[in-house]
This record gives structure tokens, C-alpha cells and sequence, in this order.
């Protein structure tokens, strides 16, 4: 018995002790805590419409009636779910825009008879051009006609035409812009240091005639392009006096069919 003793001794003496035996458990830790974080990632990550099909497929299995197709109901039930509605723009009939768009253009018709019968005597001068384009009806007024050299202040036989134009355009209902263009040559007055302020006092002068016959205010629009926007060829005297105008738009464009559409979520 001695001797037993004495060999297991010799043996714990040869034996150095292992101080490293806490790797073991840190690795086992180290393992454990990466397979948490990649289960609670995979948790975060779910697709919400993966699942639901999942679920709605666990509940079809228990509840499901022994006639249905296995995948039927399941397949159905998350197209609904996950199928969201498109915004849908509504379309003005073409037949009611064609109409409308007939009926602007008799109404438009008539208007420019009745502008050719107010501004006959200017027109007889070749000092008045009436035309129709995109925007609508253009009624474009030589400057000689209406104001002065370097004024905007509209003269006797200007009013009497222009009053009677204004007559006319107050009937309908259409917008009305009114625009004042000057040559290239510059002006420098204590009233109209330029040809921007000219020009949109002459068409100022002209809506302010058109509201005291009767114009709704809310219709109208005054501008002024001073030399921006010629005609003609400002290095000649006719194109010059071509482009000293006042421009008078008819506008008959269709408004557009304006509907809010609804934000996806």
C-alpha cells in the first residue's frame, strides 16, 4: 500500500498542472454567443410577407377541409395580402374633351368676328394683325396706333377702339394677357428709364381700360417684354415700327384635368 502511494505521488510530481483548462469553457461561450447573435438576426430580418404565407400555411394544414386543393387558399389569400392597390389617374372622357374643345373653338370663332368688326378702322391702317395659334386668340396692336412716341399714356381715338374691344372680351369668359414690346432703341426718361418699364406701362394702361369697361380683373394679365421678343428686323425703320406693339392673347387652351393622386405606403 505504501508502495502504491508512493508511484501516485512520483506520477502527480512528473505531471505538470494544466492552467489553460478556461479556454475550453471561454471557446464553448464564445460559440454559444455567436449562435444567439445569428438567431436574433435572423429574427430581425423576417420577411413579413414570407411569414405571413408561413403562418397562413401551418393554420390551412390544421384547418383545412379534405376537398380543397393543399395550396389553393394558402397561394390566394397572400396574393391578397401582399398586393397593394395602384394609384389610378381618372381620364376625362375623350368623347366630353372633344366637345368642350368644339365648343371653345365656335365660341373663339365668334369672338374674332366680333374683334374684326370693333378694330375694322385700325385694321383698314394695316395697324392691327388678328391670328390664332397654340395659346389661342392673338390680337396684336401696332404701338403708332394707340400711344404716343415714348408715352404710355393711350390716346383719344386708342380708347374709343380699345373700349370697344374691351366690350367685346368682357362678354366671354376666356384669360386675357396683355403685352407691351418697344424697339431696340434705348429710351431714358425720368418716368421710363428703360423700354422694360414702357412697355409695361403700355400694357398696364390697356387692362386698366379693359376693367372700366366692365373686364373682370381676376381674368387679366399684364406684361411687358420691352425689345425682347421682335417681329421684325430691328435694323430697319419698318421692322422697328413693326415690333413697337401691344399684343392682346385670347387664351383657350383646355385647362388640364387635374386629379390628387394618393400616396403609396
Amino acid at each position: 500500500m505504501a508502495h502504491f502511494k508512493r508511484r501516485r505521488r512520483r506520477r502527480e510530481e512528473d505531471d505538470p498542472e494544466n492552467h489553460e483548462r478556461w479556454l475550453v469553457s471561454y471557446a464553448d461561450f464564445i460559440t454559444l454567443l455567436f449562435a444567439f447573435f445569428v438567431v436574433m438576426y435572423g429574427i430581425s430580418s423576417i420577411n413579413e410577407g414570407k411569414y405571413r404565407v408561413m403562418s397562413d400555411s401551418i393554420v390551412y394544414a390544421f384547418r383545412a377541409d379534405p376537398g380543397t386543393a393543399p395550396g389553393a387558399a394558402v397561394s390566394q389569400r397572400a396574393t391578397e395580402q401582399i398586393q397593394m392597390p395602384l394609384p389610378i389617374r381618372r381620364i376625362q372622357p375623350k368623347a366630353r374633351t372633344d366637345e368642350t374643345q368644339s365648343m371653345k373653338k365656335e365660341h373663339l370663332r365668334n369672338l374674332a368676328r366680333d374683334l374684326n368688326q370693333a378694330l375694322a378702322p385700325l385694321m383698314a391702317q394695316g395697324k392691327v394683325r388678328v391670328s390664332e395659334g397654340a395659346f389661342g386668340l392673338t390680337v396684336d396692336i401696332s404701338a403708332s396706333a394707340l400711344f404716343a412716341p415714348g408715352e404710355a399714356r393711350l390716346d383719344l381715338g386708342a380708347v374709343r377702339a380699345l373700349g370697344t374691344v374691351g366690350r367685346v372680351l368682357a362678354a366671354a369668359d376666356f384669360p386675357v394677357v396683355v403685352e407691351g414690346h418697344t424697339d431696340n432703341i434705348p429710351i431714358s426718361t425720368p418716368l421710363f428709364p428703360s423700354n422694360w418699364e414702357l412697355s409695361a406701362a403700355r400694357a398696364a394702361s390697356v387692362v386698366r381700360l379693359f376693367i372700366d369697361t366692365g373686364m373682370d380683373p381676376r381674368r387679366l394679365t399684364a406684361t411687358g417684354h420691352a425689345d425682347q421678343r421682335p417681329v421684325a428686323d430691328n435694323a430697319t425703320g419698318e421692322g422697328r415700327q413693326s415690333n413697337r406693339r401691344v399684343a392682346i392673347t385670347i387664351e383657350s387652351r383646355l385647362p388640364d384635368n387635374k386629379v390628387e393622386l394618393p400616396l403609396g405606403g
